[in-house]
Protein backbone atom coordinates (compact mmCIF):
# COMPACT_ATOMS: atom_id res chain seq x y z
CA UNK A 1 0.00 0.00 0.00
CA UNK A 2 1.19 3.22 -0.72
CA UNK A 3 2.55 5.01 2.35
CA UNK A 4 0.40 8.36 3.30
CA UNK A 5 1.86 12.17 3.29
CA UNK A 6 -0.72 12.81 6.96
CA UNK A 7 1.13 12.90 9.65
CA UNK A 8 0.15 12.87 13.34
CA UNK A 9 1.33 13.79 16.85
CA UNK A 10 -0.30 10.70 18.23
CA UNK A 11 0.31 7.00 17.15
CA UNK A 12 -3.29 5.23 15.86
CA UNK A 13 -4.57 3.78 19.08
CA UNK A 14 -7.89 2.02 20.18
CA UNK A 15 -9.95 4.36 21.31
CA UNK A 16 -10.09 4.77 25.30
CA UNK A 17 -13.59 4.15 26.77
CA UNK A 18 -14.42 7.71 28.50
CA UNK A 19 -15.88 5.90 31.83
CA UNK A 20 -16.05 9.75 33.55
CA UNK A 21 -19.14 10.35 31.26
CA UNK A 22 -21.01 6.88 32.04
CA UNK A 23 -20.47 7.72 35.51
CA UNK A 24 -22.22 10.88 34.91
CA UNK A 25 -25.04 9.51 32.70
CA UNK A 26 -25.91 7.22 35.92
CA UNK A 27 -28.89 5.30 35.63
CA UNK A 28 -30.57 7.01 32.89
CA UNK A 29 -30.43 4.62 29.37
CA UNK A 30 -28.33 6.55 26.65
CA UNK A 31 -31.61 7.82 24.64
CA UNK A 32 -33.36 8.92 28.14
CA UNK A 33 -29.50 10.99 28.68
CA UNK A 34 -29.27 12.21 24.72
CA UNK A 35 -33.30 13.94 25.09
CA UNK A 36 -31.78 15.65 28.56
CA UNK A 37 -28.83 16.99 26.31
CA UNK A 38 -30.91 18.21 23.92
CA UNK A 39 -33.00 19.98 26.42
CA UNK A 40 -30.31 21.75 28.14
CA UNK A 41 -29.26 22.87 24.52
CA UNK A 42 -32.36 24.48 24.47
CA UNK A 43 -31.91 26.21 27.94
CA UNK A 44 -28.93 28.09 26.28
CA UNK A 45 -30.04 28.68 22.62
CA UNK A 46 -27.64 25.70 21.74
CA UNK A 47 -28.73 23.28 18.43
CA UNK A 48 -27.64 20.02 18.52
CA UNK A 49 -29.07 16.68 17.10
CA UNK A 50 -27.90 14.42 20.39
CA UNK A 51 -29.15 10.53 20.01
CA UNK A 52 -28.32 7.49 21.85
CA UNK A 53 -25.71 6.63 19.34
CA UNK A 54 -24.34 9.96 19.83
CA UNK A 55 -23.86 9.21 23.53
CA UNK A 56 -22.49 5.69 22.86
CA UNK A 57 -19.36 7.11 20.95
CA UNK A 58 -18.60 9.77 23.37
CA UNK A 59 -18.41 6.73 26.30
CA UNK A 60 -16.64 4.60 23.73
CA UNK A 61 -14.14 7.20 23.71
CA UNK A 62 -14.75 7.36 19.92
CA UNK A 63 -15.38 11.26 20.56
CA UNK A 64 -12.18 12.37 22.24
CA UNK A 65 -13.06 16.11 22.25
CA UNK A 66 -17.29 16.86 21.25
CA UNK A 67 -17.42 20.67 19.25
CA UNK A 68 -17.84 23.87 21.00
CA UNK A 69 -21.97 23.50 20.80
CA UNK A 70 -21.50 20.48 22.63
CA UNK A 71 -18.57 21.72 24.86
CA UNK A 72 -21.49 24.80 26.05
CA UNK A 73 -24.40 22.53 26.54
CA UNK A 74 -21.92 19.69 28.70
CA UNK A 75 -20.67 22.75 30.84
CA UNK A 76 -24.16 24.06 31.17
CA UNK A 77 -25.53 20.43 32.24
CA UNK A 78 -22.59 19.83 35.43
CA UNK A 79 -21.68 23.15 36.06
CA UNK A 80 -17.90 23.75 38.07
CA UNK A 81 -17.13 20.28 35.49
CA UNK A 82 -14.04 20.96 32.73
CA UNK A 83 -14.35 18.86 29.49
CA UNK A 84 -11.05 16.93 31.35
CA UNK A 85 -13.58 16.28 34.57
CA UNK A 86 -15.82 14.81 31.86
CA UNK A 87 -13.71 12.83 30.73
CA UNK A 88 -12.85 14.37 27.17
CA UNK A 89 -9.15 14.87 25.89
CA UNK A 90 -8.11 18.84 25.93
CA UNK A 91 -9.25 20.16 22.02
CA UNK A 92 -5.36 20.86 21.81
CA UNK A 93 -3.72 17.82 22.40
CA UNK A 94 -6.35 16.34 19.61
CA UNK A 95 -4.55 15.51 16.37
CA UNK A 96 -2.16 17.88 17.45
CA UNK A 97 -4.13 21.13 16.52
CA UNK A 98 -4.59 24.42 19.30
CA UNK A 99 -7.90 25.63 20.23
CA UNK A 100 -9.34 28.32 18.85
CA UNK A 101 -9.56 31.20 20.97
CA UNK A 102 -12.91 33.54 21.09
CA UNK A 103 -10.78 36.19 19.18
CA UNK A 104 -9.64 33.92 15.91
CA UNK A 105 -12.13 34.24 13.04
CA UNK A 106 -12.77 30.93 11.70
CA UNK A 107 -10.81 30.01 8.76
CA UNK A 108 -12.74 29.55 5.58
CA UNK A 109 -13.22 26.42 3.31
CA UNK A 110 -11.62 26.71 -0.27
CA UNK A 111 -13.12 24.34 -1.68
CA UNK A 112 -10.93 24.84 -5.18
CA UNK A 113 -8.15 23.27 -3.57
CA UNK A 114 -7.11 19.53 -2.08
CA UNK A 115 -4.48 19.49 0.74
CA UNK A 116 -3.22 16.68 0.48
CA UNK A 117 -1.61 17.18 4.34
CA UNK A 118 -3.36 17.78 8.20
CA UNK A 119 -0.60 21.48 7.89
CA UNK A 120 -3.03 23.02 4.97
CA UNK A 121 -5.67 23.55 7.70
CA UNK A 122 -8.68 22.24 9.32
CA UNK A 123 -11.16 22.95 6.63
CA UNK A 124 -10.14 20.66 3.64
CA UNK A 125 -13.27 19.79 1.02
CA UNK A 126 -13.71 16.66 2.76
CA UNK A 127 -14.26 17.88 6.36
CA UNK A 128 -17.50 17.75 8.35
CA UNK A 129 -17.06 21.32 9.70
CA UNK A 130 -20.21 23.69 8.06
CA UNK A 131 -18.83 26.42 6.25
CA UNK A 132 -21.13 28.88 8.01
CA UNK A 133 -20.82 27.26 11.52
CA UNK A 134 -18.05 28.35 13.56
CA UNK A 135 -17.80 25.22 15.81
CA UNK A 136 -15.17 22.86 14.86
CA UNK A 137 -15.46 19.49 15.22
CA UNK A 138 -11.95 17.42 15.51
CA UNK A 139 -12.82 14.29 15.99
CA UNK A 140 -15.49 14.14 13.44
CA UNK A 141 -13.00 15.41 10.88
CA UNK A 142 -10.46 12.96 11.95
CA UNK A 143 -12.57 10.65 10.71
CA UNK A 144 -13.42 11.83 7.09
CA UNK A 145 -10.06 12.89 7.02
CA UNK A 146 -8.67 9.03 7.76
CA UNK A 147 -11.05 7.49 5.00
CA UNK A 148 -10.24 9.75 2.56
CA UNK A 149 -6.61 8.63 2.46
CA UNK A 150 -7.00 5.08 2.55
CA UNK A 151 -8.65 4.92 -0.53
CA UNK A 152 -11.27 2.90 -2.47
CA UNK A 153 -14.80 3.67 -3.53
CA UNK A 154 -16.77 3.67 -0.59
CA UNK A 155 -14.33 5.60 1.77
CA UNK A 156 -14.02 8.15 -0.98
CA UNK A 157 -17.51 8.49 -1.14
CA UNK A 158 -17.74 8.63 2.85
CA UNK A 159 -15.09 11.58 2.41
CA UNK A 160 -17.22 13.27 -0.04
CA UNK A 161 -19.59 13.77 2.39
CA UNK A 162 -17.59 16.68 4.51
CA UNK A 163 -19.44 19.92 4.04
CA UNK A 164 -21.92 19.35 1.01
CA UNK A 165 -19.74 16.85 -0.92
CA UNK A 166 -17.48 19.55 -2.32
CA UNK A 167 -14.70 16.94 -2.57
CA UNK A 168 -16.77 14.31 -4.00
CA UNK A 169 -14.79 12.38 -6.50
CA UNK A 170 -16.74 11.37 -9.55
CA UNK A 171 -14.76 8.71 -10.52
CA UNK A 172 -14.61 6.73 -7.39
CA UNK A 173 -17.26 4.92 -8.82
CA UNK A 174 -15.01 3.11 -11.45
CA UNK A 175 -12.08 2.30 -8.41
CA UNK A 176 -11.98 -0.82 -6.12
CA UNK A 177 -14.30 -0.69 -2.87
CA UNK A 178 -14.13 -1.94 0.46
CA UNK A 179 -17.26 -2.93 2.35
CA UNK A 180 -18.17 0.41 4.08
CA UNK A 181 -17.36 0.62 8.01
CA UNK A 182 -18.85 2.55 11.21
CA UNK A 183 -16.72 6.00 10.04
CA UNK A 184 -18.25 6.05 6.87
CA UNK A 185 -21.64 5.58 7.73
CA UNK A 186 -21.14 8.44 10.72
CA UNK A 187 -19.71 10.55 7.80
CA UNK A 188 -23.16 10.15 6.05
CA UNK A 189 -25.48 10.72 9.48
CA UNK A 190 -22.81 14.19 10.09
CA UNK A 191 -23.95 14.91 6.36
CA UNK A 192 -27.43 14.85 7.01
CA UNK A 193 -27.07 17.01 10.44
CA UNK A 194 -25.14 19.53 8.34
CA UNK A 195 -27.47 19.93 5.32
CA UNK A 196 -30.30 20.51 7.08
CA UNK A 197 -28.56 23.39 9.88
CA UNK A 198 -27.42 25.27 6.59
CA UNK A 199 -30.97 24.99 5.63
CA UNK A 200 -32.39 26.40 8.61
CA UNK A 201 -30.20 29.20 8.73
CA UNK A 202 -29.60 29.86 5.00
CA UNK A 203 -32.30 28.74 2.67
CA UNK A 204 -32.36 26.03 -0.06
CA UNK A 205 -31.25 27.98 -3.21
CA UNK A 206 -27.64 27.81 -2.57
CA UNK A 207 -27.78 24.54 -1.51
CA UNK A 208 -29.71 22.28 -3.50
CA UNK A 209 -27.04 21.57 -6.46
CA UNK A 210 -24.28 21.36 -3.71
CA UNK A 211 -25.86 18.27 -1.84
CA UNK A 212 -26.21 16.10 -4.86
CA UNK A 213 -22.74 15.35 -4.41
CA UNK A 214 -23.04 13.95 -0.86
CA UNK A 215 -26.53 11.81 -1.90
CA UNK A 216 -24.22 10.74 -5.32
CA UNK A 217 -21.53 9.61 -2.56
CA UNK A 218 -24.16 7.98 -0.31
CA UNK A 219 -25.54 5.68 -3.12
CA UNK A 220 -22.27 4.65 -3.55
CA UNK A 221 -21.87 3.29 -0.22
CA UNK A 222 -24.88 1.04 -0.92
CA UNK A 223 -23.21 -0.87 -3.69
CA UNK A 224 -20.45 -1.06 -1.74
CA UNK A 225 -22.32 -2.58 0.92
CA UNK A 226 -21.36 -3.09 4.66
CA UNK A 227 -19.70 -5.44 6.68
CA UNK A 228 -22.54 -5.97 9.59
CA UNK A 229 -26.27 -6.24 9.75
CA UNK A 230 -26.26 -2.84 12.31
CA UNK A 231 -24.03 -0.67 9.95
CA UNK A 232 -26.02 -2.19 7.19
CA UNK A 233 -29.20 -1.22 8.94
CA UNK A 234 -27.67 2.36 9.35
CA UNK A 235 -26.42 2.81 5.68
CA UNK A 236 -29.82 2.35 4.15
CA UNK A 237 -31.32 5.13 7.24
CA UNK A 238 -28.64 7.19 6.52
CA UNK A 239 -29.33 7.42 2.83
CA UNK A 240 -32.82 7.86 3.01
CA UNK A 241 -32.48 10.75 5.20
CA UNK A 242 -30.24 12.46 2.88
CA UNK A 243 -32.51 11.66 0.01
CA UNK A 244 -35.01 13.33 2.02
CA UNK A 245 -32.84 16.37 3.15
CA UNK A 246 -31.84 16.99 -0.79
CA UNK A 247 -35.50 16.42 -1.59
CA UNK A 248 -36.98 18.92 1.02
CA UNK A 249 -33.87 21.80 -0.94
CA UNK A 250 -35.66 20.55 -4.21
CA UNK A 251 -39.11 21.30 -2.35
CA UNK A 252 -37.89 24.66 -1.11
CA UNK A 253 -36.38 25.85 -3.96
CA UNK A 254 -38.90 25.50 -6.47
CA UNK A 255 -37.97 21.94 -8.18
CA UNK A 256 -41.25 19.80 -7.31
CA UNK A 257 -40.17 17.29 -10.51
CA UNK A 258 -37.10 16.83 -8.37
CA UNK A 259 -38.30 16.45 -4.80
CA UNK A 260 -40.90 14.10 -5.74
CA UNK A 261 -37.83 11.86 -7.25
CA UNK A 262 -35.80 11.95 -3.96
CA UNK A 263 -39.04 11.70 -1.65
CA UNK A 264 -39.98 8.06 -4.17
CA UNK A 265 -36.65 7.07 -3.66
CA UNK A 266 -36.64 7.48 0.48
CA UNK A 267 -39.82 5.53 0.67
CA UNK A 268 -38.39 3.06 -1.47
CA UNK A 269 -35.27 2.34 0.45
CA UNK A 270 -37.58 3.00 3.85
CA UNK A 271 -39.66 -0.11 2.71
CA UNK A 272 -37.10 -1.99 1.35
CA UNK A 273 -35.71 -2.55 4.90
CA UNK A 274 -38.41 -2.07 6.91
CA UNK A 275 -38.03 1.12 8.52
CA UNK A 276 -41.26 2.38 10.00
CA UNK A 277 -39.26 5.72 10.74
CA UNK A 278 -38.04 6.74 7.37
CA UNK A 279 -41.09 5.91 5.67
CA UNK A 280 -43.13 8.25 7.61
CA UNK A 281 -40.79 10.45 7.29
CA UNK A 282 -40.72 10.36 3.78
CA UNK A 283 -44.50 9.91 3.32
CA UNK A 284 -44.96 13.45 5.54
CA UNK A 285 -42.64 15.29 3.48
CA UNK A 286 -44.57 14.03 0.19
CA UNK A 287 -47.60 15.46 1.92
CA UNK A 288 -45.74 18.79 2.05
CA UNK A 289 -44.91 18.69 -1.29
CA UNK A 290 -48.62 17.60 -2.85
CA UNK A 291 -50.28 20.34 -1.24
CA UNK A 292 -47.42 23.02 -2.78
CA UNK A 293 -47.87 21.41 -6.02
CA UNK A 294 -51.55 21.91 -5.85
CA UNK A 295 -53.03 18.23 -5.27
CA UNK A 296 -54.51 18.71 -2.02
CA UNK A 297 -56.23 14.97 -2.07
CA UNK A 298 -52.88 13.54 -1.99
CA UNK A 299 -51.32 15.59 0.56
CA UNK A 300 -54.30 14.11 2.74
CA UNK A 301 -54.03 10.60 1.78
CA UNK A 302 -49.87 10.50 2.03
CA UNK A 303 -50.48 12.38 5.75
CA UNK A 304 -52.87 9.50 6.69
CA UNK A 305 -50.17 7.00 5.77
CA UNK A 306 -47.88 8.56 7.11
CA UNK A 307 -50.04 8.92 10.72
CA UNK A 308 -50.57 4.83 10.09
CA UNK A 309 -47.14 3.91 9.82
CA UNK A 310 -45.86 6.58 12.63
CA UNK A 311 -48.63 6.05 15.39
CA UNK A 312 -46.73 2.23 16.66
CA UNK A 313 -43.56 4.70 16.58
CA UNK A 314 -44.59 6.29 20.23
CA UNK A 315 -43.75 10.06 19.27
CA UNK A 316 -47.04 12.36 19.95
CA UNK A 317 -44.60 15.38 18.34
CA UNK A 318 -44.63 13.26 15.09
CA UNK A 319 -48.32 12.43 15.01
CA UNK A 320 -48.78 16.31 16.02
CA UNK A 321 -46.79 17.31 12.95
CA UNK A 322 -48.78 14.47 10.48
CA UNK A 323 -51.86 15.96 11.78
CA UNK A 324 -50.88 19.43 10.41
CA UNK A 325 -50.09 17.89 7.33
CA UNK A 326 -53.20 16.75 6.98
CA UNK A 327 -54.84 19.23 7.93
CA UNK A 328 -53.31 21.32 4.89
CA UNK A 329 -54.56 18.89 2.61
CA UNK A 330 -57.97 19.27 3.94
CA UNK A 331 -57.49 23.27 3.51
CA UNK A 332 -56.62 22.90 0.03
CA UNK A 333 -59.57 21.30 -0.53
CA UNK A 334 -61.38 23.76 1.40
CA UNK A 335 -62.80 21.42 3.82
CA UNK A 336 -62.88 24.00 7.01
CA UNK A 337 -64.33 21.20 8.95
CA UNK A 338 -61.71 18.52 8.44
CA UNK A 339 -59.01 21.20 8.55
CA UNK A 340 -60.10 22.51 11.55
CA UNK A 341 -60.16 18.82 13.22
CA UNK A 342 -57.17 18.04 12.29
CA UNK A 343 -55.72 21.23 13.85
CA UNK A 344 -57.44 20.15 16.90
CA UNK A 345 -55.90 16.91 17.15
CA UNK A 346 -52.23 18.57 16.42
CA UNK A 347 -52.61 20.72 19.07
CA UNK A 348 -53.62 18.01 21.65
CA UNK A 349 -51.10 15.85 20.52
CA UNK A 350 -48.12 18.57 20.49
CA UNK A 351 -49.21 19.64 24.14
CA UNK A 352 -48.33 15.80 25.06
CA UNK A 353 -44.53 17.03 25.09
CA UNK A 354 -41.35 15.61 23.76
CA UNK A 355 -40.30 12.60 24.52
CA UNK A 356 -37.02 10.05 23.62
CA UNK A 357 -39.20 8.56 20.53
CA UNK A 358 -39.01 11.80 18.78
CA UNK A 359 -37.04 11.29 15.53
CA UNK A 360 -34.03 13.69 15.16
CA UNK A 361 -34.85 15.11 12.24
CA UNK A 362 -38.21 16.92 13.97
CA UNK A 363 -35.62 19.09 15.65
CA UNK A 364 -37.50 21.98 13.62
CA UNK A 365 -40.65 21.29 15.00
CA UNK A 366 -41.66 23.76 17.72
CA UNK A 367 -44.13 25.63 18.88
CA UNK A 368 -43.27 28.26 16.09
CA UNK A 369 -43.52 25.80 13.58
CA UNK A 370 -46.86 24.80 14.63
CA UNK A 371 -48.05 28.24 14.68
CA UNK A 372 -46.68 28.93 11.02
CA UNK A 373 -48.10 25.74 9.66
CA UNK A 374 -51.74 26.61 11.09
CA UNK A 375 -51.11 30.01 9.63
CA UNK A 376 -50.67 28.52 6.32
CA UNK A 377 -54.33 26.43 6.62
CA UNK A 378 -56.41 29.27 7.60
CA UNK A 379 -54.77 31.49 4.89
CA UNK A 380 -55.47 28.64 2.08
CA UNK A 381 -58.77 28.89 3.51
CA UNK A 382 -59.13 32.76 3.03
CA UNK A 383 -59.86 33.06 6.76
CA UNK A 384 -56.85 36.62 6.75
CA UNK A 385 -57.11 37.85 10.09
CA UNK A 386 -56.72 34.61 11.58
CA UNK A 387 -53.87 33.47 8.77
CA UNK A 388 -52.07 37.10 10.46
CA UNK A 389 -52.21 36.12 14.35
CA UNK A 390 -51.06 32.65 14.01
CA UNK A 391 -48.09 34.13 11.82
CA UNK A 392 -47.36 36.74 14.05
CA UNK A 393 -47.16 34.58 16.77
CA UNK A 394 -44.58 32.04 14.23
CA UNK A 395 -42.04 34.87 13.82
CA UNK A 396 -42.48 36.05 17.36
CA UNK A 397 -41.38 32.69 19.08
CA UNK A 398 -39.09 31.52 16.38
CA UNK A 399 -35.56 31.15 17.73
CA UNK A 400 -33.51 33.99 16.45
CA UNK A 401 -30.45 32.01 15.25
CA UNK A 402 -32.47 30.41 12.65
CA UNK A 403 -33.28 33.56 9.79
CA UNK A 404 -34.82 31.32 6.90
CA UNK A 405 -37.63 30.54 9.48
CA UNK A 406 -38.28 34.16 10.53
CA UNK A 407 -38.20 35.30 6.85
CA UNK A 408 -40.68 32.81 5.73
CA UNK A 409 -43.09 32.93 9.02
CA UNK A 410 -43.09 37.05 8.63
CA UNK A 411 -43.37 36.71 4.37
CA UNK A 412 -46.45 34.59 5.48
CA UNK A 413 -47.62 37.30 8.02
CA UNK A 414 -46.78 39.99 5.34
CA UNK A 415 -48.83 38.31 2.59
CA UNK A 416 -51.71 37.67 4.96
CA UNK A 417 -51.89 41.22 6.28
CA UNK A 418 -51.88 42.62 2.57
CA UNK A 419 -54.99 40.12 1.54
CA UNK A 420 -56.92 41.32 4.83
CA UNK A 421 -57.17 44.62 3.96
CA UNK A 422 -54.11 45.38 6.05
CA UNK A 423 -51.67 47.36 3.40
CA UNK A 424 -49.73 49.88 5.89
CA UNK A 425 -48.83 46.81 8.49
CA UNK A 426 -47.74 44.17 5.32
CA UNK A 427 -45.54 46.66 3.57
CA UNK A 428 -44.16 46.99 7.09
CA UNK A 429 -43.49 42.76 7.70
CA UNK A 430 -42.13 42.80 3.71
CA UNK A 431 -39.38 45.18 4.28
CA UNK A 432 -38.79 42.51 7.69
CA UNK A 433 -38.00 40.29 4.49
CA UNK A 434 -35.84 41.93 2.37
CA UNK A 435 -33.78 42.96 5.43
CA UNK A 436 -32.83 38.77 5.51
CA UNK A 437 -32.38 38.71 2.13
CA UNK A 438 -28.65 38.62 2.02
CA UNK A 439 -28.42 35.95 4.38
CA UNK A 440 -31.17 33.79 2.92
CA UNK A 441 -31.74 32.33 -0.34
CA UNK A 442 -35.07 30.60 -0.42
CA UNK A 443 -36.99 31.01 -3.84
CA UNK A 444 -40.69 29.94 -1.73
CA UNK A 445 -39.81 33.58 0.57
CA UNK A 446 -39.33 35.31 -3.08
CA UNK A 447 -42.62 33.95 -4.57
CA UNK A 448 -44.52 34.77 -1.52
CA UNK A 449 -42.76 38.44 -1.48
CA UNK A 450 -44.05 38.66 -5.17
CA UNK A 451 -47.20 37.62 -4.85
CA UNK A 452 -47.45 40.24 -1.60
CA UNK A 453 -46.23 42.77 -3.78
CA UNK A 454 -48.69 42.33 -6.46
CA UNK A 455 -51.72 42.56 -3.81
CA UNK A 456 -49.95 45.32 -2.52
CA UNK A 457 -49.64 47.52 -5.88
CA UNK A 458 -53.39 49.09 -5.98
CA UNK A 459 -52.36 50.43 -2.22
CA UNK A 460 -49.22 51.83 -3.21
CA UNK A 461 -50.10 55.45 -1.67
CA UNK A 462 -50.69 53.88 1.60
CA UNK A 463 -48.23 54.70 4.22
CA UNK A 464 -44.86 52.51 3.35
CA UNK A 465 -46.06 50.85 0.79
CA UNK A 466 -44.48 52.51 -2.12
CA UNK A 467 -40.98 51.78 -0.03
CA UNK A 468 -41.77 48.70 0.01
CA UNK A 469 -42.37 48.32 -3.83
CA UNK A 470 -40.09 50.39 -5.19
CA UNK A 471 -36.62 48.09 -2.53
CA UNK A 472 -38.81 44.85 -3.91
CA UNK A 473 -38.80 45.52 -7.34
CA UNK A 474 -35.05 46.34 -7.19
CA UNK A 475 -34.03 43.02 -6.15
CA UNK A 476 -31.92 40.56 -8.32
CA UNK A 477 -34.11 38.56 -10.15
CA UNK A 478 -32.85 34.93 -10.13
CA UNK A 479 -32.68 33.03 -13.29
Amino acid sequence: MASSTVTSSQPNRPPRPNLAFRRLRGKRSPAEFAAAVRRAAREIGEQVSCDARYIGRVEAGEIRCPNYAYERVFLHMFPGHTLTDLGFAPRASVRGRGARTAADPPPMPTPSSAPTTEARGAHEPYDTQDPYDTHINYEESDVLRRAFMTGGGATVAAASLGPLGLAFDASAAERPVRRVGASEVGALEEAVRRIRLLDDRHGADGLYRRAAAPLRAAYALLDAGATRQATADRLHSGAGELAISVGWLAHDSGRFDDARSHYAEALATARMTGDPGLEAHAFCNTAFLARDAGRPREAVRAAQAAQRIARPLGSDRLMSLLALREAGGWAGLADRTGCAQALTRAHALYERGASDADPEWMSFYGEAELEALEAQCWSTLGDWPRAARHARRAAHLQDPHFSRNIALYTAELADDLARGGRPDEAAVAGMQVLDLLDEVQSSRIQAMLAGTARVLLPHRRASGVGDFLERHASLPRSV
